[in-house]
């Protein structure tokens, strides 16, 4: 019916050569020390790049966590349900999305 088929052109490929997985084992062979020690280069460039975006995101969910829990405890102690809880993440958000904002413009 027409040609060898793929069967047919892949044994040719793979007769003709050492392979692509043989070839990818020997460079890892020979590599591996250096190819370690620059994945843990890579590794510490990319913390360091998302440090500021980490910290950002920590200030901004930390200020939602706490004034939301002042203003919980707040209303527990003053029976004020559910206004000073509102109060606390509302004022967690704007405290939160200012430091947000803060980082970002760094």
């Amino acid at each position: 019916m027409g040609g060898p088929g793929v069967r047919g052109r892949t044994r040719a490929f793979i007769a003709g050569t050492a392979g692509p997985r043989q070839a990818d084992n020997e460079m890892a062979k020979k590599d591996s020390r250096f190819s370690f020690a620059r994945s843990i280069q890579v590794f510490q460039e990319n913390v360091n790049r998302a440090g500021p975006a980490a910290t950002a995101s920590y200030t901004l969910i930390g200020a939602i966590v706490v004034l939301g829990g002042l203003g919980y405890a707040a209303d527990r102690w003053f029976g004020s349900a559910p206004w000073g809880a509102f109060v606390g993440l509302m004022l967690g958000l704007v405290v939160g999305f200012y430091e947000l904002v803060k980082s970002v413009r760094r």
